[in-house]
């Protein structure tokens, strides 16, 4: 029987053990690279206790091994078995690949909300729905300025707004909600809008009295009459004169958040204004005065930012990356998809999720880290590209990739739309 303890695991503690049995069969052992803590039959099959902390590095090493998971259970630990692990009601067995992992928890399963951000960062240090619709603070429009450059596409801004006199702190990674002023066509007030939030904790002023958003204009024809039709509250945005009221709800979202971990491999694709969360994220590793203004958070990992646009001018905040890219280039790695100037292999559109398939393997090879965070965040249609992308790099390692995505879904964060 495996030891989890041995593994690095804690897991003989009675109150909130969270240990799986694996029904594995097939294991080889190379005597040169795998010293062994349970025994190695030809036939038959090896039952292995893993506690939840080590389910990535197991599934790997039974891989390696030429092991097949046969049914993945939970174990419960209760006082029928003298405080033994004791198996949980038979499960329907996994998917017999070799990283099955169809039994894998959520945080749902153990009475938790989904959180991805780091373990470490405690509930109580999150601020959210610090300001509701029905008693939304009024900010003010401190700045609002263009982002696309001459010859781009559509209307993007960044807008500052002033949180002074109010309460209204959030942390990189968060949203905020806008409602925008005026009623809809029933008469009603209009419904607010959650934006990302593009500034650090501290704003962009470095006093912790402003929040920016990074805001594309919303245009689109109309389906039955063909007319030009522009978004409510992004129009409303994009429009707004400095030192005019806004109202603000918020912040929410805990599935964006940074790990406090400074030594963290933080991968980060966006489409579009998807870039606001990843600019907060650049500038609290990287700026100069978010150095200073963090004594406790000096990043000494790496970031990587998979960027993709329709054409050079529309590269957000493009002399920002380049600045960092050129000021630390050992711990930032910008890598653009110009869709409508460059090609992907097939002599088609380079798109994001061909960058991820380009990369596919390097990145698959960092995601096998427990180190490495992955945000996405911008168009829906770019996750199942990515996700194909990355089942053909698993795949080369007998990995199904679905399986092994849910087993890091503490490390794999999406913010799509």
């Amino acid at each position: 029987m495996y030891n989890p303890s041995a593994a690095g695991g804690a897991a003989n503690s009675p109150s909130g053990s969270r240990l799986f049995l694996y029904e594995v069969e097939g294991l080889r052992q190379n005597q040169e690279t795998d010293k062994q803590d349970f025994p190695i039959r030809r036939s038959g099959s090896v039952f292995i206790t893993v506690p939840y902390s080590r389910m990535n590095q197991e599934m790997q090493r039974i891989t390696r091994l030429g092991g097949r998971i046969l049914s993945i259970r939970p174990l419960t630990i209760d006082s029928e078995t003298n405080g033994k692990a004791a198996p949980a009601p038979e499960a329907p067995p996994a998917a017999a690949t070799p990283a099955a992992v169809a039994e894998s928890p959520t945080p749902e399963a153990e009475g938790k909300k989904p959180m991805t951000q780091a373990k470490e960062k405690e509930k109580s240090t999150i601020p959210v729905n610090i300001y509701r619709p029905n008693a939304p603070f009024i900010g003010k429009c401190l700045s609002n300025e263009k982002l696309v450059g001459e010859g781009g596409i559509g209307t993007v801004n960044h807008i500052t707004f002033d949180l002074s006199g109010g309460d209204l702190h959030y942390l990189e990674g968060q949203s905020i909600g806008i409602i925008p002023e005026g009623t809809d066509d029933k008469g009603k007030p209009h419904k607010l809008r959650l934006y990302s939030i593009a500034s650090t904790r501290h704003g962009d002023k470095m006093d912790d009295k402003t929040v920016s958003l990074c805001v594309r204009q919303l245009e689109y024809k109309h389906p039955e009459t063909g007319e030009t039709v522009y978004g409510v509250c992004s129009t409303y945005l994009c429009n707004l004169e400095p030192g005019a009221d806004v109202k603000i709800t918020g912040p929410v979202g805990k599935e964006m958040l940074l790990p406090d971990d400074p030594d963290a491999k933080i991968i980060m694709m966006a489409t579009g204004t998807g870039i606001a969360p990843f600019r907060a994220f650049l500038w609290r590793m990287f700026k100069d005065n978010e150095r200073a203004a963090n004594p406790d958070y000096q990043f000494n990992g790496f970031a990587w930012l998979i960027f993709g646009i329709p054409v050079t001018p529309n590269i957000l905040y493009k002399e920002e990356l380049e600045e960092i890219q050129a000021k630390y280039p050992e711990n930032f790695r910008l890598t653009y998809a110009i869709s409508r100037e460059q090609q992907n292999p097939k002599g088609g559109r380079m798109y994001i999720q061909d960058r991820v398939a380009e990369h596919a393997d390097e990145i698959w090879a960092m995601v096998k880290d427990e180190k490495t965070h992955v945000y996405i965040c911008g168009l829906k249609g770019m996750e199942d590209g990515i996700d194909a992308a990355m089942a053909e790099a698993a795949a080369k390692e007998g990995v199904t990739w679905k399986d092994y995505q849910r087993s890091i879904k503490e490390r794999w964060h999406v913010e799509t739309y």
